[in-house]
C-alpha cells in the first residue's frame, strides 16, 4: 500500500465536499516583487470557514463510529477551532461542550460575546470558563467528571492529535493536484499554533513535494516551545505511516508577541495590506501575524531563490468583529 493508499484508508466524514481554491494574489505579487500563492483553507464550507473542518473530517469520523453522544473540547474564547466544532456537533445532533480561557484577559464585550463566542452559543455549545488552559486533556477530563458526562469524546485543542493532523497530509495532495505543473514552490508559509496542521503539511509535502519546506510562523510561544508540539506530532504520524524519515522543522518565532491572542501592528498592516490589495480577509492573532512573517523574510530576502511561495490561508475572519475596538488600539 502506497502513501497515497495509506491516506485514503482512514475513515473520515465528508464535510468539505471538493477542494478549497489554490490561487496566485497577482496584486501582492506585484507589490513585493515575488509571486505568492495562497491556499484558500478559509473557504471550506461550514461555520464560515477555516483549517479546522480538515482535522474534523476525521475526529468525527472516529466520535461516530464509537457512538459519542457529546463532544468535549477546549480554546480560548475566540477559538476558530470550538466553533467549528460546535457546528459540526449541531449537523449531528450531538452535545458540544466547550472549556474556555481568555488568554488576554480583555474585559472589552465585543471580545466577550462577539465573533467566534457569538458564533459558538449560535451552534448551541454549552461553554464554561476557566482561568487557563495549563493542561487542557486533564482538564477536559475533570469537567467531564463533574458534569458526569456520559458518552462523552474528547477532541483536543486545535484538532490537533495524529488523527486530526491525517487531514493536513491529505491536504499536501490537494496542492499537489491544484499546483500550476511548471512551478515548484520555494516553502509553504503556515500558522503554527496546536501545530497539527503543520505536521500535516510537512509530512505530506516531504512525500509529495520533497524539495518543498513548510515553515511555520508561530503564534504563541518560541521556537524552544513550540518545536517539542510539532516533532510530537511528527513523529506520531511516522508511526501512523510507517515513515523512515522526518522532515525538517522549520519555525519563526518574530511575529507573536506580545503573546497569543492580542494583536500587533505587523500583523495588522499584513491584514489590512491584503484586504487592500486582494479583498481577502485576515484574522488578527493567526493568519495577520503569519502573513507578516512571509512579507518580512521577502522584504529582509532571507527565503533564497526566486520561485514562488505558497501562503495557507487558515481562516479565522469571524475574529476580528471581536477584535476592532481591541485593533484600534493597537494600530
Amino acid at each position: 500500500m502506497n502513501f497515497q493508499e495509506k491516506i485514503s484508508a482512514i475513515t473520515k466524514i465528508d464535510l468539505l465536499h471538493g477542494v478549497t481554491p489554490l490561487m496566485k494574489l497577482h496584486n501582492i505579487s506585484e507589490y513585493l516583487g515575488r509571486d505568492i500563492y495562497i491556499k484558500r483553507d478559509d473557504m471550506t464550507p461550514l461555520a464560515m470557514g477555516g483549517n479546522k473542518l480538515r482535522k474534523l473530517e476525521y475526529l468525527f469520523a472516529d466520535a461516530l463510529s464509537k457512538k459519542a453522544k457529546v463532544i468535549v473540547t477546549a480554546g480560548a474564547i475566540q477559538s476558530n477551532h470550538v466553533r467549528q466544532t460546535a457546528a459540526i456537533a449541531a449537523m449531528y445532533g450531538l452535545q458540544c461542550v466547550a472549556l474556555l480561557e481568555n488568554p488576554i484577559r480583555s474585559h472589552n464585550s465585543l471580545f466577550l460575546n462577539n465573533g467566534n463566542k457569538l458564533l459558538t452559543d449560535l451552534f448551541n455549545a454549552d461553554c464554561y470558563f476557566c482561568d487557563e488552559l495549563t493542561d487542557p486533556n486533564t482538564q477536559l477530563q475533570e469537567l467531564i467528571e463533574k458534569l458526569n458526562l456520559q458518552g462523552s469524546y474528547i477532541i483536543p485543542v486545535g484538532g490537533s492529535n495524529v488523527l486530526g493532523s491525517i487531514g493536513y497530509v491529505n491536504c499536501a495532495l490537494e496542492i499537489v493536484q491544484q499546483k500550476p505543473k511548471e512551478i515548484e514552490f520555494a516553502a509553504v508559509i503556515v500558522a503554527s499554533g496546536s501545530a497539527g496542521t503543520h505536521a500535516g503539511l510537512a509530512v505530506g509535502l516531504q512525500a509529495f513535494l520533497p524539495h518543498t519546506p513548510v515553515i511555520g510562523v508561530t503564534v504563541s510561544r518560541t521556537v524552544e516551545q513550540q518545536k517539542p508540539k510539532v516533532e510530537y506530532l511528527l513523529n506520531q504520524l511516522a508511526v501512523q505511516f510507517n515513515l523512515s524519515a522526518l522532515p525538517e522543522i522549520k519555525l519563526w518565532d518574530q511575529y507573536f508577541a506580545p503573546c497569543y491572542g492580542m494583536p500587533n501592528d505587523k500583523g495588522q498592516q499584513a491584514v489590512e495590506l491584503l484586504a487592500r490589495k486582494e479583498g481577502i480577509l485576515l484574522d488578527p492573532v493567526y493568519t495577520g501575524k503569519a502573513m507578516a512573517g512571509l512579507i518580512d523574510n521577502i522584504l529582509k530576502e532571507t527565503i533564497g531563490g526566486n520561485q514562488p511561495l505558497l501562503f495557507i490561508h487558515t481562516g479565522g475572519s469571524p475574529a476580528m468583529f471581536a477584535y476592532s475596538e481591541i485593533n484600534v488600539a493597537n494600530i
